[in-house]
């Protein structure tokens, strides 16, 4: 099992020098990735939520754009896989965003992975002009049309969303068969997962119960076409890793005391899950304290 974390790049304290700091040393300790999501906006009042009762978090009202973020981080660091957890993709074009993670790939040496979500705030969907509706067959299409770019020129598209008339497009992705994708969801998410497995993609799940993420395993594996092994499951946790153990009533997976994450390695680890990676900027637990806990982890992590 590998492990990854969240890059610092929101929230006030997010600087320039901070982003190599902590990328320097999560190298060193033998991290497998670092990561970095995408948002638009903080909505003053939001229209919706993923989840009931959740408000934007304060830190989502500064962002740094997370390509620009993982080319720095590319620049100076030498091995360390770079992920996005998540690009919302409906929010961009195409052939605008698969040159774009090209040309990280090539910059970093083909270390990219390519986090790609639906996106969920109707706020954010407002502000980029495209309606919330194309969630689903829009954002598979985008998907097919991103990969088709990645392909051999000349590169030809049409679909119902997105249309690319025969030409040349580059650059390719210095990885062959062009970046990993995989899909982002949320935990009560059922036809995105279907969609990862039926496609061949990666899944990337927000870790929220047990049970949830079980089943999402389940659909995912089941939709994964005869004779085609499933793609990766790299799982992210939100919730911090902490100095005193969390009441278990309370704690969600691979969140906790160190004990009680080493405990949940073994489960995940049974479930098939190929990485674990942690947002460590919560705001709960400074970065720094849980950058601290869990170099033991990564000693204790399943091979």
């Amino acid at each position: 099992m590998k492990l990854g974390l969240g890059l610092p790049h929101y929230s006030d304290e997010a600087t320039p020098d901070r982003l190599v700091t902590f990328a320097r040393r999560a190298e060193s300790l033998g991290y497998d990735s670092l990561w970095a999501l995408e948002r638009l906006l903080r909505p003053v009042e939001p229209k919706n939520a993923p989840w009931e009762g959740m408000r934007p978090p304060q830190f989502y009202a500064n962002v740094f754009d997370p390509i620009e973020t993982l080319t720095y981080v590319a620049a100076h660091t030498s091995t360390i896989r770079l992920g996005t957890s998540v690009i919302d993709a409906l929010f961009h074009v195409p052939v605008v965003l698969a040159r774009r993670l090209a040309t990280l790939d090539h910059f970093s040496g083909g270390r990219l992975l390519a986090g790609l979500g639906q996106g969920w705030s109707a706020d954010e969907f407002e502000t980029a002009n495209v309606p919330m509706r194309r969630r689903g067959n829009g954002f598979a299409e985008f998907i097919e049309a991103v990969q088709a770019i990645w392909g051999p020129d000349p590169v030809s598209f049409q679909g119902r969303f997105y249309r690319i008339p025969p030409s040349e497009v580059g650059v390719k992705p210095l990885q062959p068969g062009g970046v990993p994708i995989l899909i982002g969801v949320l935990p009560q998410a059922t036809a995105s997962v279907e969609r990862a497995g039926r496609m061949g993609l990666g899944l990337h799940p927000l870790i929220y119960d047990w049970k949830s993420f079980e089943d999402q395993l389940g659909l995912f594996r089941n939709a994964t076409p005869d004779g085609r092994e499933p793609g990766p499951v790299i799982v992210r946790v939100n919730n911090p890793v902490t100095e005193t153990p969390l009441d278990e009533a309370d704690r969600t997976p691979l969140s906790g005391s160190v004990e009680q994450v080493k405990a949940d390695f073994e489960r995940a680890a049974e479930l098939g899950v190929d990485y674990v990676m942690w947002d460590l900027t919560s705001g709960e637990v400074p970065y720094e304290v849980q950058l601290r806990l869990l170099e033991p982890l990564m000693a204790a992590k399943p091979e």
